[in-house]
């Protein structure tokens, strides 16, 4: 498909900062590849100078199969395409000395920090899950923000703040202690690096000479400053994004970051992509008219030259019970008359607890449908133990990693032992995995539980020294082997058969290893650290983003649709207190929530249907919701509520009747 004129304008500006506002739907991908290949084959700029980056590793994905469809495999050579955390990850593993960590280092994931919190937090918040909360996201947003303990503890002014900000320090010191980095670690620490140290900022430049950024709208503080140290005195970048599709302000992301780039980058060269490939123009139409109800940083208004498409309605059930019979009725009835498949349906909530009601029901009816955002692949307890294992192998400074496995299987060692090893670590100051290989802890263990521990330690370094210099793969198969998983399985799952799929599972984790160990036509060997760490990244990526396939409805929230599209959506619980959500409106924040409607409106391609309900069950009472105020902002012409809905006339009924007749013929063959 040739570039319009707007997107060959965005690929060829090559001489300053760029910013492509790209519209939903409007072949942002397309221009990110192909201006790689401009720069690639019209400015003979070898790949290996160009890095392009985005926040999912599925988005990474895509973006490198569609590069190498345009380009030759030696063209491509060298070019890094990655998201931010694997970019930030890579600077750290090639300034490792320069940060101050040893080789080796472990990531920890948030359950990884969570129990570390709690641990540091055991006497004053007594395990409470809201508090324990509350620190993790103020740790991770100050990571975000660029702020360091030292800091927040001179300007904390209430005693409530100097505890966060001393907890934030403590907890500091332990990853420091464990050679260990948090996910928010992978951007503050290259982002302060660049900033203070020049001789790493410009080897790091002279590798990237033209930096491409997707989904620029959900960059944060750090992203914001990573990028503009990354670019330097050059300026040569171009950034994609929507700010009317920025919807993760809980996680950071702001939106404003378009705009300082405007007053950072005076010569800034913005460039609007209008022209929409996804939706009918009623859709557009509607997407449109609700998102002016928002202030902009630049307009535009999108257009396409698709059919202007069918009317969009709006479904209006009892109660929550009755609007997914109602939801899923219309669906079957839709997928007969139009011969369809089930993947060609979405259904589309604000919030997870609204899925049970429309999974039991689509169960009911014998419907095939994927929820994305279950449990990941990681997330599965015998993944985790396994991972566990390969963490302690690699750096056995990783305290967490011991206290999940030193005991699983059975080994004898009890809670009691292990508080004091604990202590013993702490007097001694020094990690668990030492303090087990210390002579002095025969002072502090009894016989059997002394011998048990030191025992494992041992194991544990011979097998770390054979990953070293023997058959790596090899020494994992023996490890999997040599604790009597599989047995242990047998004996704790609720059936046969799940431990039957467990090590299933396990079988796919050691398959995934190898092929890293071995590397492939597009990856370098790795070592068996370098695996690890890619797979706890991978993990922590790709939490609810896994790659729907099958012919199933898709159902999942508003913020995991971002990015999809599918050629039927159903918006369920259009009511205030859902979308916009109760918080927002309390926080005065309906504006994200009108970008986040947007962003629904936008991934359907021919027809969308809202549903409301006039009852609804809340914390075990039963409310009277109004409709979304975003409904009464659509174009009235382009909507037609149910109960407004015209008697379908003799002709149309029979129309109707005999698609249905020819499609059952097709089914049953003729």
């Amino acid at each position: 498909m040739k570039l319009n004129p707007a997107q060959d304008q965005a690929v060829k500006f090559i001489s300053g900062p760029c910013l492509v506002l790209a519209g939903a739907g409007s072949g942002k991908t397309r221009v990110i590849t192909n201006k790689i290949a401009h720069l690639v084959r019209e400015c003979e700029m070898p790949a290996r100078f160009i890095a392009a980056v985005t926040f999912t590793n599925k988005a990474a994905r895509e973006m490198k199969e569609r590069v190498t469809q345009t380009l030759s495999k030696v063209e491509a050579r060298g070019l890094k395409v990655s998201t931010f955390h694997t970019l930030g990850l890579n600077i750290i593993k090639s300034n490792v000395k320069a940060l101050g960590l040893k080789p080796g280092f472990s990531l920890f994931d948030d359950k990884d920090t969570m129990a570390l919190l709690k641990d540091l937090t055991e006497v004053e918040y007594d395990g409470d899950k809201d508090l324990l909360k509350f620190l993790q996201t103020s740790i991770s947003n100050w990571k975000n923000d660029l702020l360091l303990p030292e800091q927040l503890l001179k300007t904390a002014h209430s005693q409530e703040e100097k505890q966060l900000a001393e907890y934030y320090r403590q907890y500091q010191s332990h990853l420091r202690a464990y050679n260990a980095l948090d996910f928010d670690d992978l951007i503050l620490m290259p982002t302060l690096l660049l900033k203070h140290n020049e001789a790493a900022r410009l080897k790091i430049q002279s590798k990237i000479k033209y930096l491409l950024v997707d989904e620029y709208q959900d960059t944060n503080t750090s992203q914001y400053d990573l990028v503009k140290l990354l670019v330097g005195e050059r300026r040569r970048f171009t950034v994609v994004g929507d700010d009317d599709q920025s919807v993760y302000s809980w996680r950071g992301a702001r939106p404003r970051n378009l705009q300082l780039l405007q007053e950072d980058f005076p010569e800034l060269n913005v460039i609007k992509l209008e022209q929409n490939y996804r939706s009918s123009g009623r859709v557009l139409h509607c997407a449109n008219i609700l998102i002016q109800n928002n202030p902009h940083i630049f307009d535009k208004t999108l257009f396409s030259e698709m059919a202007y498409g069918e009317t969009v309605k709006v479904v209006v059930a009892k109660n929550e019970d009755h609007e997914a019979e109602r939801v899923v009725a219309e669906l079957i009835a839709h997928k007969f008359i139009n011969n369809t498949h089930f993947a060609d349906y979405a259904i589309l909530y604000r919030g997870n607890h609204q899925s049970r009601v429309f999974e039991k029901l689509l169960m009911t009816n014998r419907i095939p449908y994927k929820i994305s955002g279950g449990t990941s692949f990681f997330g599965r307890p015998e993944i985790k133990d396994i991972m566990a294992y390969l963490r302690l192998v690699v750096n056995q400074d990783d305290d967490n990693a011991l206290l999940r496995i030193i005991n699983t299987p059975n080994r004898g060692i009890g809670r009691a032992t292990l508080e004091k090893l604990g202590n013993f670590a702490n007097e001694k100051q020094t990690t668990m995995f030492s303090a087990a290989c210390d002579d002095d802890l025969r002072g502090v263990l009894a016989g059997q539980a002394y011998f048990a521990v030191s025992q494992f330690s041992r194991w544990i370094v011979e097998v770390s020294d054979n990953a070293v210099r023997g058959d790596t793969e090899a020494v994992v198969r023996d490890l999997i082997k040599s604790i009597g998983y599989e047995e242990w399985l047998y004996e704790h799952s609720a059936s046969p058969k799940a431990a039957e799929m467990a090590m299933a599972n396990i079988s796919t984790l050691f398959k995934w290893v190898t092929n890293m160990l071995k590397g492939t036509s597009t990856e370098p060997a790795m070592s068996l650290s370098e695996v690890v760490n890619r797979l706890i990244l991978r993990d922590m990526m790709e939490r609810g983003e896994d790659d729907s396939d099958g012919d199933q409805v898709q159902l999942m929230t508003l913020h995991a649709s971002k990015g999809l599209e599918f050629p039927y959506v159903y918006m369920v619980g259009m009511e205030e207190g859902l979308l916009p959500h109760q918080s927002s409106i309390d926080e005065d924040n309906v504006e994200e929530e009108r970008r986040l409607a947007y962003v629904g409106i936008t991934r359907a391609q021919r027809e969308l249907t809202f549903s409301i309900a006039r009852e609804r069950r809340q914390y075990g009472e039963v409310i009277n919701p109004e409709p979304s105020r975003f409904l009464y902002e659509l174009p009235s012409d382009d909507v037609e509520w149910e109960f407004d809905k015209p008697q379908k006339t003799a002709e149309e009924r029979q129309e109707t009747g005999v698609k249905s007749i020819a499609n059952l013929r097709g089914m049953l063959g003729g």
